[in-house]
């Protein structure tokens, strides 16, 4: 097991640690590498993730990802609500009291559970760290919730190490749930409050409910088949949507790729029977390139995912990889397009110049959008126009004005926002 990073380790002063870290928080905004010595390092390479993603500091909530119906499907379908009871009985039973929140997401960093403190539930709320919410690293910035799926490990954010100052005020441990049998990251487990929550204790306190709650699945899973599909989550996924880099995960371990692997991944998932280093070498650079570049990316990729990728001639995967491309594109096919604007969350690999990813990008966007515009679902409309995908896509708000009821509340929003659009359109022209 990793050493466990300690946000406040004993006698640590929190006030003073916290105005230490608002410091370098700001030094780092501002591209200033004052005091930067003063941060952890797990922290600091999580801050430079989140400004990677282009995540607004200044963001006063989450993106709530699952609507009511979703997320009862979510909770009734997850493998982790054979493992509520002993949450329930382990951390929430004593939580009000504590006065803490205990919170129970999946892999994708959306919140299923939200359960402790009726007073701090209240405060939560307008952060909307709620069930239904994603707090992933790319849509919050540094969290505990989203940092360690994003690492796979335990981790403390204490206070200002929060990338987003509106969660600045909070503290929180979290820790992933890995499934018994294959290693994969289920979900997280995270507690959140004051300062309290990031003692050296409280960390302790989550690895030990997070190896009960794996204990609790492996045992359901092996006697009477309760944990299906506990297990059953095959071969690895890739995040590509939104993203300046691939986020693997395999095998257990969650890493973030260079952008030339991720494509070369990318590439090799959307062709399971394989392809040759010369198809390879024309799908991934602009200008001509020899096979050996090909052949010596893939060395590389192969060093650091050693049991993914065939060793020589025609590359294929080794197994199953999965992308949330694909699964976008699986929900455009059954007509579930609420859910496939859920899972979108930009354009694929925007960075990427590769010949063949650009092609990817484009099909997949244009299938989207053009499956939006031709339905009358007007929330999956909306949903789409106000995602940084849409948010300034004119023709989307115009759709999204026409279908809307003429009693809709968001009518004067799609209005005004069409206003603004037209007349940034109008002064460029």
């Amino acid at each position: 097991m990793p050493r466990l990073s300690l946000a406040l380790p004993y006698g640590a002063d929190p006030v003073s640690r916290w105005r230490i870290t608002a410091q370098a928080h700001e030094n780092f905004l501002r591209a200033d590498p004052r005091g930067h010595a003063e941060v952890r390092p797990m922290v600091l390479e999580s801050w430079r993730r989140s400004a990677a993603l282009h995540v607004d500091p200044d963001r006063t909530g989450s993106p709530i990802t699952l609507s009511d119906d979703a997320l009862a499907e979510a909770r009734a379908t997850h493998p982790l609500r054979h493992a509520m009871p002993v949450v329930r009985r382990l951390l929430i039973d004593d939580a009000a009291e504590a006065g803490v929140l205990v919170i129970v997401g999946d892999a994708q960093g959306r919140l299923l559970w939200a359960e402790g403190d009726e007073d701090l539930r209240r405060r939560a709320e307008r952060l909307h760290l709620v069930a239904g919410a994603n707090w992933r690293e790319d849509a919050m910035g540094t969290n505990a919730i989203g940092t360690a799926l994003a690492v796979g490990e335990t981790v403390q954010v204490f206070g200002s190490e929060h990338y987003t100052r509106s969660v600045q005020p909070w503290s929180c441990t979290a820790a992933p749930i890995r499934d018994p049998l294959t290693g994969h990251i289920l979900g997280v487990l995270d507690i959140t409050g004051g300062a309290a929550v990031v003692a050296p204790q409280s960390a302790f306190l989550v690895r030990s409910a997070v190896a009960a709650v794996e204990a609790e699945l492996r045992l359901l899973g092996a006697t009477d088949g309760v944990g299906e599909g506990v297990g059953a989550a095959p071969g690895s996924r890739l995040e590509v949507l939104g993203r300046p880099r691939g986020l693997l995960t395999h095998r257990g371990r969650t890493i973030e790729l260079s952008l030339r692997h991720t494509e070369l991944l990318l590439l090799l998932a959307e062709h399971p029977d394989g392809l040759p280093a010369s198809e390879l070498a024309w799908q991934l650079y602009e200008h001509d390139a020899a096979e050996v570049t090909v052949r010596a990316e893939m060395s590389r990729l192969r060093k650091t995912v050693p049991d993914l990728v065939s060793p020589a001639g025609q590359y294929r995967l080794q197994t199953e990889l999965r992308t949330d491309g694909m699964e976008v594109a699986e929900r455009l096919t059954r007509g579930d397009h609420r859910s496939a604007v859920e899972l979108y969350r930009g354009e694929l690999l925007p960075r990427s110049t590769a010949p063949g990813v650009v092609a990817l990008r484009y099909r997949l966007h244009g299938w989207l959008r053009n499956v939006l515009l031709d339905s009358g679902d007007s929330e999956a409309l909306r949903s789409y126009a106000t995602s940084p995908a849409g948010r300034e896509d004119a023709q989307i708000w115009r759709a999204c004005l026409d279908r809307l009821a003429p009693d809709s509340p968001h009518r004067a929003e799609a209005a005004a926002v069409l206003t603004g659009l037209d007349g940034e359109l109008g002064h460029a022209g």
